[in-house]
């Protein structure tokens, strides 16, 4: 077994996952795979802290230090196992702030502090460099093993493996930008990676102790006579040394970056934990339980010089078990590409999130506004997220290879995870702080991570590159136990001493309250600001998310506050919900920066804070019930005002309208009248009697319009007409409408913005209605549209269940918020009556239609204009798909 064809297999295993995340990130869009949701599926994920200094780096551990690799089993053992309710507690907080990584968890605890947040993102990375470094040495490691002598390795292993790991990294974790940042394919990957490095580990170690050696009595004896070895002078048991790591194999399963993404952030509740207490420590048991037995066997059978890193490989490979030594490579491949890929993804997102978002919106100056925007415009602020994660997981994965480069490639990897682990540690004082604590405040937080990152850099990191001496540290003590205990002393004292002289500012209690006591912050008192902040809410959502899910949030907003259209009121509430949302996907100091300039939020005040405390104070099940019935009736009476002020409205405006209309009927009837009295008279001449026939034939065509509208709203609404479907093509009915809206309002000239091969969808429908409003809104657009250069974007989409979508928008002012409710009823009219020149029935029987054929029309706003929502079902006059009232008339 070449190095060139476990390369190859690495390709195409790397392939299979692929395929396998591409199935899973498709069945999670579309509902299905539920079971992926399983708590089995999350423990398993879990494994990913298990990397290749796991699968690799033990063994070499254990031939080196005896019983002190299973320090790096105990730690998360002990927290999973021992402390499950407070890792519950901690994934309940999480999701209740939308947190999305460790620096956003620390950011929006403590005031939602951005430099907070910028200094755990710069801990996070310089920490995890050299682990990164740790899985490319181990790939170039364990492909030197099958090389054969004289015969040279394939130049830059460490390199080209960045590079495929950045690329899978890339199409997978920056896929989309959601509001949850959860990636079901990359888990789903993860877990089968699982699988995969626990029965490789199992193959080898049982071929260890039942193939090489007599069954588990020869490998106890070799045991103890490898401890009487002068090669075991490390095995002796140093008890500061067993508690610092342990502290740190426990620190790093709630603070590496990887595993908090898999732990908090991919967590669909806190309760999967419960399983995960068990199971996750028993994974790591089944794993712990044969690194022993290969560490002693490979040092007995192998020469002196071998590597013991390698000995998973060098063992089946010293016995002709070519194929088992390749499924052990493909085990640690698994190991260290699943670490790999998600510390990226995690970092990428602190990065995006902590570093380039704000330098962005401070080279904005003055930040971002939120302002109509044209088309693909809108959508800047998502390119530019996702751009930014994949510009950080290139960086992330240079610095490794940088790492490596520099490090010279040195062969004990355990030093390397040891590194990582006792930098990541300095923030874990800050969050546990942060979970059981009130008192701690941002200036402790920051002082405390400050001051032990430094002692880190300057006693372990730079050390481990070789760039300053190690540290001698007093009384014998343990150089590199000394300095994190060092380390972690001066943090906590310096976090608890400038907290007890500090005083937390209004954000910072009011997010202590919450993030201690698990409740959910109502948020600070808001600007009550009208419909037009709201649109630029949902025009910052648009460019975040996309149009689409902006607009299904805020209409689902709107529906639970019992208002019809798009535009919530803009409520303590909502506002609080909506910046937690935008935490999901940007982090919570970013989305506090981008609410305070887009929707003015004001500072929030200690009487807010007294407010939220009396709230949670008295959060029982007899006042829940009365905030139920009240808000229910709050939302009755909403809507009974709504519908007051639109009969209101509506009121005025028939009263309008009739005089109106009695005056347009008898215009036309008294110049009938008149001018029939002149063709009496027998001496007229023919030129004069063929122009007032004109005027009489103009008149009565008049007249048979407005009776027209009339009648077809009255048949509409009493459900009278026949429906007659057919098969249509919907380009052919847009092509008309745009012919016959261009005849009738040919004043101006309109740039139209289409998709023509988006628009050949087949439709089943009364083409003949749907032509009827395709013309209305298109005629509309054209006559009140005030751009200066007016344009036209028509948009056709076919639905997951069937149906059909077109989009009309205008480039134009658009409709005022406080007008969007009326568009649709009758005798509303928004432009003065010259302009107009009908009567206010054209969207009211626009709407008719629509629920005549079993769809819908809406009015969408925050699209750079006027738009408009014709939405069509799968079946005509029943989106459910029941029975048609009509005949089927199909094309022959």
């Amino acid at each position: 077994m070449t190095p060139e064809k476990l390369g190859l297999a690495a390709i195409f295993y790397v392939a299979a996952m692929f395929l396998l995340a591409h199935a899973a990130d498709r069945a999670a869009a579309a509902g299905r795979w539920q079971w992926m949701n399983r708590p089995f599926i999350y423990t398993l994920s879990l494994s990913v802290y298990c990397s290749a200094w796991t699968f690799y780096g033990a063994v070499g551990y254990a031939t080196r230090s005896g019983l002190e690799f299973m320090t790096i089993y105990l730690g998360p053992g002990i927290v999973f196992a021992g402390a499950w309710w407070g890792l519950r507690h901690l994934v309940r907080v999480a999701r209740m702030h939308r947190i999305t990584s460790v620096a956003d968890l620390i950011s929006s605890r403590f005031g939602k502090s951005a430099g907070l947040a910028a200094l755990v993102t710069l801990i996070a990375v310089t920490a995890a460099t050299p682990y990164i470094a740790l899985q490319l040495q181990s790939v170039s490691m364990a492909l030197s093993a099958f090389a054969e002598q004289g015969r040279p390795m394939p130049g830059n292993i460490p390199l080209w493996t960045a590079v495929g790991l950045a690329a899978f990294t890339i199409l997978f974790g920056t896929r989309n930008l959601a509001a949850d940042e959860r990636h079901h394919g990359v888990v789903m990957a993860i877990a089968l990676e699982a699988v995969v490095k626990l029965t490789a580990f199992m193959a080898v170690g049982g071929y260890v102790v039942w193939g090489l050696a007599d069954g588990p009595a020869d490998v106890l004896a070799r045991i103890d006579r490898m401890a009487l070895r002068p090669e075991a002078a490390g095995w002796v048991i140093k008890p500061e040394r067993w508690l610092v790591l342990i502290t740190l194999a426990g620190a790093a399963v709630l603070v590496l970056p990887r595993m908090f993404h898999v732990m908090v952030v991919e967590a669909n509740d806190d309760d999967r934990l419960r399983q995960a207490g068990w199971a996750f420590p028993l994974y790591l048991f089944i794993l712990s339980f044969l690194v022993l037995p290969i560490a002693v066997v490979g040092s007995d059978l192998l020469p002196s010089g071998a590597n013991p890193d390698l000995y998973v490989i060098a063992l089946p490979l010293s016995q002709g078990q070519n194929a088992l030594a390749a499924f052990a490579f493909i085990g640690g491949f698994s190991s260290a590409m699943s670490m790999a890929v998600v510390s990226a993804i995690a970092l990428s997102t602190m990065m995006a999130n902590h570093w380039l978002v704000p330098m962005w919106l401070w080279l904005r100056h003055g930040g971002f506004r939120a302002r109509r925007l044209p088309g693909a415009a809108r959508e800047d602020l998502r390119a530019l997220m996702l751009n930014a994660r994949r510009i950080a997981i290139l960086s992330i994965m240079a610095a490794g290879w940088t790492y490596h480069h520099l490090s010279g490639g040195t062969s004990a990897l355990a030093v390397m995870g040891i590194v990582a682990f006792s930098g990541m540690a300095q923030v874990l004082p800050a969050m546990i702080s942060g979970l059981v604590w009130r008192g701690a405040t941002r200036r402790g937080a920051m002082a405390g991570i400050a001051s032990g990152s430094l002692i880190w850099l300057g006693l372990i990191f730079l050390p481990s590159l070789g760039l300053v001496p190690p540290p001698v540290m007093p009384g014998g003590l343990d150089a590199f136990a000394g300095a994190v205990l060092l380390s972690l002393g001066l943090n906590v004292s310096l976090l608890t001493l400038v907290s007890l002289a500090d005083f937390p500012n209004p954000v910072e209690r009011m997010q202590g309250l919450s993030f201690v006591h698990a409740v959910a912050p109502d948020g600070s008192a808001a600007d009550m600001a009208g419909g037009a902040r709201a649109e630029a809410l949902l025009t910052l959502a648009g460019r975040l998310w996309g149009g689409e899910r902006a607009l299904d949030i805020f209409r689902s907003a709107a529906s639970v506050q019992g208002k019809s259209g798009y535009l919530p009121d803009l409520t303590p509430r909502f506002l609080s919900e909506f910046e937690r949302l935008i935490a999901g996907t940007v982090g919570a100091a970013t989305a506090a920066a981008l609410m305070s300039r887009v929707a003015g939020r004001g500072a929030v005040t200690v009487a807010d804070l007294m407010d939220v405390a009396g709230e949670a104070s008295r959060a029982r099940a007899d006042n829940l019930r009365l905030e139920s019935a009240t808000e229910e009736l709050e939302i009755t009476a909403r809507k009974l005002r709504e519908t007051n002020d639109k009969l209101t409205v509506l009121s005025t405006q028939k009263d309008t309208f009739l005089g109106q209309i009695s005056h347009e009927l008898r215009t036309p009837m008294t110049s009938i009248r008149a001018f029939s009295e002149i063709l009496m008279e027998p001496e007229l001449p023919d030129a004069d009697r063929t122009r007032f026939a004109g005027v009489i034939h103009d008149e009565a065509s008049r007249l048979t319009r407005l009776i027209e509208d009339l009648l077809d709203l009255t048949v509409l609404e009493a459900g009278g007409p026949r429906l007659t479907p057919r098969i249509v093509n919907l380009h052919e009915l847009i092509e008309r409408a745009l012919a016959s809206a261009q005849a009738t309002e040919a004043r101006r000239e309109f740039t139209l913005q289409r998709e023509p091969a988006a628009e050949h969808l087949m439709i089943m429908t009364d083409a003949d209605r749907l032509l009827q409003v395709l013309i209305n809104v298109i005629a509309n657009a054209r006559k009140y549209c005030d751009a200066d250069v007016p344009s036209i974007r028509i948009e056709a989409r076919r639905l997951k269940d069937g149906g059909t979508e077109i989009d009309i928008t205008d480039n134009g002012s658009g409709i005022p918020p406080e007008n969007e409710a009326l568009i649709f009823e009758k005798f509303s009219r928004l432009k003065d009556t010259a302009q107009a020149g009908g009567a206010g029935l054209g969207l009211a029987i626009c709407r008719e239609i629509m629920q005549f054929l079993g769809g819908t029309i809406s009015y969408l706003p925050g699209q750079g204009g006027a738009s408009f929502r014709i939405g069509l079902p799968r079946w005509p006059g029943n989106p459910d798909g029941g029975d048609l009232d009509g005949p089927l008339d199909l094309p022959r």
